[in-house]
């Protein structure tokens, strides 16, 4: 008969073997920087094509191609944090710098001054916490680009939002068998 640990031990080990959100970036720039996997990534010239891996700590991870001119649109990834890298190509980033309001509301009128903007080149990425809305967009109009993207804990959901000038509204919420 095995001594029974106590909840309290359990929870705490389970803390720690969680990714951090350095630890995400770490592992998104070094898969990234893995030519022989991002070459085996099959690219579609009409949308996105993705390939889930196995990311550290239990978390969630994709390598997603990225066809001239598409993007993600407006969302979050809730309860999640995350990191993402370029692998191939330039990505750019938009983003809020607040923390919205997580339930509750479905439009809200942002202030001047919280739009961030970045270019992800190839070997740079970056890493976000819990409800970090932004939209990734390849702009370039002939080439491909490719990243590598992690998340913990695995997306519980996407809420995806419209935006119209100063006015961000919540549009739909996806579930993970949405994308699966």
């Amino acid at each position: 008969m095995s001594p029974s640990v106590p909840r309290s031990v359990s929870v705490r080990a389970a803390e720690a073997a969680a990714p951090t959100a350095a630890r995400l970036l770490d592992f998104v720039r070094r898969t990234a920087a893995d030519d022989r996997l991002v070459a085996s990534l099959p690219l579609d010239p009409e949308g996105r094509t993705w390939v889930r891996l196995e990311g550290p700590g239990g978390s969630e991870a994709w390598l997603i191609g990225w066809p001239p001119g598409t993007g993600t649109g407006w969302h979050d990834h809730a309860e999640s944090m995350g990191a993402f890298a370029t692998a191939r190509g330039t990505l750019k980033e938009n983003s809020l710098s607040v923390r919205l309001p997580s339930d509750g509301w479905r439009t809200l009128e942002l202030h001047e001054g919280v739009d961030r903007e970045r270019a992800l080149s190839a070997g740079r990425g970056r890493a976000f916490g819990r409800h970090h809305v932004h939209e990734v967009l390849n702009e370039s109009a002939t080439e491909h680009a490719v990243s590598v993207h992690a998340y913990y804990p695995p997306l519980p959901l996407i809420r995806r939002f419209s935006r119209t000038g100063a006015v961000l509204r919540l549009e739909q919420v996806e579930r993970p068998e949405d994308w699966q």
